[in-house]
């Protein structure tokens, strides 16, 4: 990736973990159940190897990001150019993915989730700068589904302002745990977790959450699962999202190791790319 394997497998090692999301970058099966004793016979304790268990990797103790005041941006023009250097698109997600068309949201389009846990469309709020939203997918193929995902960036005024997006982004999958997408489209049964930095496993942002749900369209049969992951850096906020599709498991297309690649490598990518451009340079 262009910035770097330490930032990558770092974070998706540990990022929106503590529960509710897991995002390992293990290989594959290690047969093990999930009380981590083995699903293929028991062995001894004479019988049990003898190998020593590594020493854990030491973790940060601060996030390695220091921002550059002279980098923040300012007006618009400057957070529309950030935003778009650091949302993803289809490269950042894995090699099947393609662009949607259109693969950009409207430069005014601002989302929120009205009284009656229903999404429309709003004004945006002057705490923010600029705000974009790249859309991607795989298309559907024998019996796979189309598999539809999306990159969001914000960047608001203030650190502040997008700490406080953060917290509000938590307080609606408490206050909606049904939510209605759009005609044709909602999820349900969604719950949320936060965690800031040092916690939970989050090494790579200032603050991180995670939601969860199950995904139901009248377009494809049964539900699907739903994920949302998003995370801070100092004034810029980068979140990901899947709406899963037949023939797709939530491993797949979440974590690293994921055969189609996924959510997760989304997200750091959009991590390092918006550290680069807020950050002091050497």
């Amino acid at each position: 990736m262009a910035y770097g394997d330490r930032r990558l497998l770092r974070a998706c090692c540990a990022v929106l973990v503590g529960g509710l999301i897991t995002t390992g970058c293990g290989g594959g099966d290690d047969g093990k159940r999930p009380d981590g004793k083995s699903g293929k016979g028991s062995t001894s304790a004479s019988a049990a190897p003898t190998t020593a268990t590594p020493a854990p990797a030491p973790r940060p103790t601060a996030l390695d990001f220091v921002p550059d005041p002279k980098r923040a941006p300012k007006n618009r023009a400057d957070a529309r150019r950030i935003a778009l250097a650091v949302v993803a698109g289809p490269d950042a997600w894995g090699p099947d993915y393609v662009k949607r068309t259109p693969h950009l949201s409207d430069p005014d389009y601002w989302p929120v989730l009205g009284a009656d846990c229903s999404w429309e469309t709003a004004t945006r709020p002057s705490t923010v700068l600029y705000s974009v939203t790249a859309y991607s997918e795989i298309p559907a193929r024998g019996a796979l589904g189309n598999l539809r995902v999306a990159a969001t960036v914000t960047v608001h005024r203030t650190e502040t302002d997008a700490d406080w997006e953060m917290a509000g982004t938590l307080e609606e999958a408490l206050r909606c745990p049904d939510q209605k997408l759009r005609d044709g489209e909602r999820i349900s049964g969604l719950i949320s977790l936060g965690n800031p930095f040092g916690v939970g496993g989050n090494y790579t942002a200032t603050d991180s959450l995670g939601e969860r749900g199950r995904y139901h369209s009248d377009a494809v049969k049964g539900e699907q699962f739903y994920s949302w992951y998003q995370s801070r850096i100092g004034q810029v906020t980068v979140a990901t999202v899947v709406k899963g599709a037949p023939g797709y498991s939530e491993e797949q297309t979440s974590t690293t190791a994921g055969t189609v690649g996924g959510q997760v490598q989304a997200l750091v990518t959009m991590i390092g790319r918006a550290q680069d451009e807020l950050e002091v340079r050497s």
